[in-house]
């Protein structure tokens, strides 16, 4: 068995030499959206983990962040959605400050996309749509959850769980929660971060103005 030294749990030496081609701002889509779906496309074919799971950023209107990993469920030319309980600790801050910070982590190929944006809650229509697509047991865990409230214990939560699951069996529609729901984040900038050897990694950033994106180069 390979033994563990101190030296091994030291982050000040853990590097990796990252190996990949020049991203070229000619071979860009022309919007952060197209090119989105071109490296969540790539990241899906080289069996990425999770390669919809993003950290989302919130800030209070005073300016203390928090972040939490949630799954993107959807994205086109108008943003990125996900679902939530809208009580929850992300739900409160977007409605006071929607400001938010999108990051998908690809490590395994040495990629990243930053988001920043405004969120703002999807349509009823939308997120009843993609309720009804969930798992019979997501959909009873989301009323079985006061997301980011303090719980006495995982039994109370189980036992909330099982008295919905017997209020509504397995093939018995489950009704949406009012309190639950989609948010869309409209992106204003979005960046491309490849990772390169010697920390000479690409950055491109499109950034919105005037209603139209044009691409900038950043500095690693």
């Amino acid at each position: 068995m390979a033994r563990v030294t101190d030296q091994d749990l030291d982050p000040a030496v853990m590097r990796k030499q990252y190996r990949s081609e020049i991203v070229e701002e000619g071979s860009l889509a022309d919007t952060p959206m197209a090119q989105f779906a071109r490296w969540f496309q790539q990241a899906a074919d080289a069996h990425v983990f999770e390669p919809n799971a993003m950290v989302v950023s919130t800030a209070t209107p005073e300016g203390r962040p928090s972040s939490r990993t949630v799954l993107l469920k959807q994205f086109d030319e108008r943003g990125f959605v996900f679902f939530t309980n809208y009580g929850s600790r992300k739900g409160r801050e977007i409605e006071a400050n929607p400001y938010v910070s999108l990051l998908f982590p690809w490590h395994p190929i040495a990629r990243q996309v930053v988001v920043t944006g405004t969120a703002s809650r999807v349509g009823r229509d939308e997120t009843a749509a993609y309720f009804r697509s969930r798992p019979h047991g997501s959909q009873l865990g989301a009323w079985a959850s006061e997301q980011s409230r303090v719980i006495g214990s995982r039994a109370e939560l189980d036992h909330r769980y099982a008295e919905l699951e017997a209020r509504y069996p397995e093939g018995e529609q489950v009704p949406v929660p009012t309190e639950w729901g989609g948010l869309r984040v409209e992106p204003d900038a979005v960046e491309f971060w490849q990772g390169h050897e010697n920390r000479l990694h690409d950055r491109l950033r499109y950034a919105l103005e005037g209603g139209k994106w044009h691409v900038e180069r950043l500095c690693p």
